[in-house]
């Protein structure tokens, strides 16, 4: 498949399908947030496969054009192959951002610190967040917490799904406006189009 050649809606649709026929599951399901679903999302099976991947680095990309932003980053585990996506297109589209990954629990040794990767990234540079899936936003917040905790400006919050369950509001109150690739029903129409 020749990638350049493709507009982003057909990048979009593409990554619907892939989503759709590797990560979208319906069945009752209790999510992190503790929430019942009908659906689970299960991103990483699409963040993983080559395809998968190139599509979501290239739609987020495409995100963040026109955004001053110096780095990428997001929670492990979900958002560790998005990250490694958009640092490696970014190299090759002549706009290189480095990445980050924020851990769950501070590193046991050495710095002791949340965030692996800093070495590439000064105080005040400007950062997008990126997510896999937004539910409550409860796991993103926490993750933006300790970014800005490093001394990083995050001026951009991507998702690749927005849930319509209340993050996207609750980012706004926090002061973070969410830039998602697809809202749960965006995706299924995309997908069976």
């Amino acid at each position: 498949m020749d990638h350049a050649i493709q507009s982003v809606q057909d990048v979009k649709r593409r990554l619907a399908g892939l989503l759709f026929e590797k990560s979208y599951i319906e069945g009752e399901i209790t999510l992190t947030s503790g929430k019942k679903s009908d659906y689970y999302f299960d991103c990483k099976q699409t963040a993983l496969h080559p395809e998968g991947s190139w599509c979501i680095g290239t739609l987020f990309l495409d995100l963040l054009s026109g955004l001053d932003v110096q780095g990428v980053g997001g929670m492990t585990l979900g958002a560790d192959p998005l990250v490694s996506s958009v640092t490696v297109l970014s190299h090759v589209a002549g706009w290189p951002l480095p990445g980050f990954i924020v851990r769950k629990e501070a590193k046991g040794h050495g710095t002791g610190r949340y965030l692996e990767g800093l070495g590439n990234f000064r105080p005040g540079m400007k950062v997008a967040m990126l997510e896999d899936v937004v539910t409550t936003g409860g796991t993103l917040l926490k993750a933006c917490e300790r970014v800005r905790a490093e001394g990083l400006e995050i001026v951009a919050v991507c998702a690749i799904l927005d849930r319509e369950e209340g993050g996207r509001e609750n980012l706004a109150k926090a002061g973070y406006g969410l830039k998602a690739v697809f809202t749960r029903s965006e995706l299924v129409r995309l997908a069976k189009s």
